[in-house]
């Protein structure tokens, strides 16, 4: 899952809701949620949301180029 955050911003006079993410969760056996921030949100709002196609696609593509990636260094 994704955790993501609202940002409201003001653009050609019109306000416009943008979402970042911040973080990831994951659920435990008993139906919990653990959740881990890279960020806090500056107005106290999260929402946690299942991942869709365009993030599995990504991190597809993102482990096949790092899979490929031979630059000679040994670590």
């Amino acid at each position: 899952m994704k955790v993501l955050c609202p940002l409201e911003r003001d653009k050609d006079g019109s306000k416009r809701t943008y979402w970042m993410r911040i973080g990831s969760a994951f659920t435990n056996r008993d139906g919990s949620f653990n959740v881990y921030l890279d960020a806090l949100p500056t107005n106290n709002k999260l929402q946690i949301r299942e991942l869709d196609e365009r993030d599995l696609q990504k991190s597809s593509e993102s482990a096949a180029t790092a899979a490929t990636a031979s630059d000679g260094l040994p670590f």
